[in-house]
Formats: structure tokens, sequence, C-alpha cells
């Protein structure tokens, strides 16, 4: 089934349902609702007119949703062949990326919250916490490695994909 041949209407129920989710998790709206559509579309990619027309917004919605999809590693732009429209893009391995981003986020926050510890001593209870915090993160950041690597060969093995 194309994009062409769905029910508009389901999509469109769709995309605001996911759209919802991830706001709930902390995502700002119009960013989510743009992700939700390209999630939704066959290709993976959209105009920024066909997400405005999709999701009646205006361009400079979908321009600032885009800017930040693409900060968090969540959307590529791509020009059209023979065309100066860009076209953006969702790809396979979108949450991937996110996460591996996150991964460099917990990185410097562990960095920083490091020197906070020496800064404030490390028995203090405002050191100790932060130690904590630190460990924490560290930790996240080896479980969040070992399971990218499962993932990759779940992947694989489920979708012949490396």
């Amino acid at each position: 089934m194309t994009d062409k041949a769905r029910d508009a209407e389901a999509v469109s129920r769709f995309v605001e349902r996911f759209a919802a989710q991830l706001v709930e998790a902390g995502m700002t709206r119009m960013p989510a609702r743009v992700f939700a559509a390209l999630l939704s579309s066959d290709s993976g990619a959209m105009t920024s007119a066909e997400l405005g027309e999709q999701l009646q917004v205006s361009p400079a919605a979908v321009s600032g949703a885009v800017r930040y999809l693409s900060q968090q590693h969540m959307v590529s732009r791509e020009r059209e062949p023979g065309s100066r429209r860009e076209r953006y893009r969702v790809h396979s391995d979108q949450w991937y990326e996110a996460l591996t981003n996150r991964d460099a986020i917990l990185k410097r926050w562990s960095d920083s919250l490091r020197e906070g510890v020496t800064s404030l001593g490390a028995e203090t209870p405002a050191g100790r916490r932060l130690a904590e915090t630190v460990a924490f993160f560290d930790f996240i950041q080896d479980e969040l490695t070992a399971m990218m690597e499962r993932w990759r060969e779940h992947r694989e093995r489920t979708f012949g994909q490396p």
C-alpha cells in the first residue's frame, strides 16, 4: 500500500497519537508531529510543503521542527534531484542515532559532574550525591553501548541489515 492508497484520516490519527506520546516523553509538539509524519510515510521523506499540508501548519513551523530534529540526529536533509527543494528524511536507524547522541550528552554531563565532585569535595553530602550521579551515568553509558551492539546483531538477524 502506498501513501496515496491510505486512509488519510487514519494516518492523521496515528501521527497525532504518536506525537502526543513523544510530547509526554519530553519532545516539543511540532517536532514530534513532523517526526511522526515522516516516520509514517512509505518513503520516509517529505518536503516542507508536504509536511505543512499533511499537518496543516506553516512552512515556518515545519522549518523550526526540522531544525530541532536535525540537531537531535532524528532526520536528515537532502536535495531532490534536479530541484532546489529539500526533502527531510528519517532513516531506519534514527533511534540508534538519537540514542547515540544521548550517549555523548551523558558523557559531557558525567565529565562536568566529576569536576563538581572535585570542587565540592568527595566527602561532602553534595559531592557524594554528584559522585552517585556520575556512577549512574557511567553505568547507563556502559549498558547503552552493550545494548546497541546487541541491537545491531538482532537487526541483522531479523532484517538482514548491518
